[in-house]
């Protein structure tokens, strides 16, 4: 294993957040970007962090991960040359099990619905307006 591979924990994007109790909800692009839509697990000493409910045994929050200028997204052993947007259709909704930097502009996302290689600029984590 490279020296240069970071774990999601050390990333201040996911300062308060735990991806490991969150959920991937859908995969999209948007120009240049690869979004992967989230219910996002929030820590309490997370600023949108509210006590939930009984019912709900957690707080979650609609959220999305953003990869910009995302050039490459494949799945270990599969071809590598197609559009970002034909390499998502594929993948489904899930658990995540993990996010790391594995090199410079590189990163990979497992969970239920794979493990995904992932080639773009650092991701930037985005807290959803809540549904009304």
């Amino acid at each position: 294993m490279s020296d240069d591979v970071t774990n999601w924990t050390e990333l201040r994007e996911f300062a308060a957040v735990d991806l490991e109790q969150s959920f991937v909800v859908a995969w999209e692009t948007e120009g240049e970007s690869l979004l992967i839509d989230l219910d996002l697990f929030l820590r309490p000493e997370h600023a949108f962090y509210e006590e939930p409910r009984p019912s709900e045994g957690a707080c979650f929050r609609p959220a999305v991960i953003e990869f910009p200028l995302c050039t490459q997204v494949a799945e270990p052993g599969k071809d590598r040359r197609g559009k970002v947007a034909q390499a998502i259709e594929s993948l489904t909704a899930g658990r995540i099990a993990g996010l790391r930097r594995t090199g410079d502009g590189r990163y990979e996302i497992r969970g239920d619905f794979a493990t995904v290689e992932i080639i773009a600029e650092r991701p930037l984590l985005r807290l959803k307006a809540p549904c009304a």
